[in-house]
C-alpha cells in the first residue's frame, strides 16, 4: 500500500482529507479508483489503514478502517551530517540515509567540498533534497519525514551535534577495529546519535582536530577506502543492525 502524510488536523470525523501535491499523484499518476487501500501517517505512532472514498475538488477522502501502533522507526534519533558531495550525489545519500532511519540530513560545508553553494542555489537545493526525503519516506513505509536542512559551516556543524549523546567520524586514519566496536556496541536504545561524513577528498586534518576537541569520537569502518556516499550508509547500516528491535533506555 501507499504511504501519504498528513497533518493531525486534516483527520476528522472518521476520514482522513489528503490535500496539495499528493491529490494529483492519487489521481493522474497512480490513478486510484474508490476502495482502493492507502496508509496514513501524521508524523507520531498512528499508522491508518484507510480506504479511498471521493475526490471533491482539490481533495482525495480516504476512510479509516483501523488505525494500528506502527513501530517503524529506530529507538534512536540519527542525524547525518554530510560533506557536501559533486554532482547528484547528495540526492542518493539523502534517499538511502532516509531509507536506512536517520531522522535529519545536515549538508555540510567542509574544506575539501569541490561544491560552493550561495544562498539562492543551496534555498534550491535545499527544497529538491526534502522532496527526496519525502519520496524516500513514503517508500520506505517510515512514520516520519526527515528533515534535511540547510546547508551550514563546519563550526555550526560541530555546535549542532554536541546536542547528540553519541557523536561518531570515520576517518581513514582512525586504527582499531576492536575500539571502534567498543564505541558502536556501547550505544544504548534511546542514545541520540550525529554522525559525520567527511566530502570525496575526506575529512582535512585541521577539522578532525576540531572535532575530536568537540568530542567527535574518530572510528574505522575497515582498510579499504569508502567513497562519501558510502561511508555514511556503511554506518548507519551498523546502527540499524545494533539498534533495530531494542527497547528504548532513555
Amino acid at each position: 500500500m501507499y504511504r501519504f502524510f498528513v497533518e493531525e488536523s486534516q483527520i476528522y470525523d472518521g476520514t482522513v482529507h489528503i490535500t496539495g501535491s499528493d491529490v494529483n499523484h492519487i489521481k493522474n499518476v497512480l490513478r486510484m479508483w474508490p476502495g482502493e487501500k492507502i496508509l496514513v501517517s501524521t508524523g507520531g505512532e498512528k499508522e491508518y489503514h484507510c480506504a479511498v472514498s471521493d475526490f471533491p475538488e482539490g481533495e482525495v477522502l480516504a476512510a479509516v478502517e483501523e488505525v494500528t501502533a506502527a513501530d517503524r522507526e529506530l529507538p534512536s534519533g540519527i542525524v547525518l551530517f554530510q560533506g557536501l558531495p559533486k554532482g547528484d550525489k547528495m540526492e542518493l545519500i539523502i534517499q538511502k540515509a532516509v531509507e536506512l532511519g536517520a531522522t535529519e540530513i545536515v549538508p555540510v560545508e567542509m574544506k575539501r567540498c569541490v561544491v560552493k553553494l550561495d544562498r539562492k542555489k543551496a534555498e534550491k537545493k535545499a527544497e529538491r533534497w526534502q522532496t527526496i526525503a519525502l519520496g524516500a519516506a513514503k517508500q520506505s513505509k517510515r512514520m516520519q519525514i526527515p528533515t534535511v536542512h540547510m546547508p551550514v559551516t563546519f563550526q555550526q556543524a560541530l555546535a549542532m551535534m554536541a546536542e547528540s549523546d553519541v557523536r561518531l567520524m570515520p576517518y581513514e586514519n582512525a586504527e582499531g577495529m576492536e575500539g571502534t566496536r567498543k564505541i558502536l556496541e556501547s550505544i544504548e536504545p534511546g542514545e541520540s546519535i550525529a554522525v559525520l561524513i567527511g566530502p570525496e577528498g575526506g575529512i582535512d586534518e585541521a577539522e578532525v582536530e576540531m572535532a575530536m576537541k568537540a568530542k567527535v569520537e574518530p572510528i574505522t569502518l575497515g582498510k579499504r577506502i569508502l567513497r562519501t556516499e558510502t561511508a555514511g550508509m556503511t554506518v548507519l547500516s551498523i546502527l540499524v543492525y545494533l539498534l533495530e528491535g531494542r527497547e528504548r533506555t532513555r
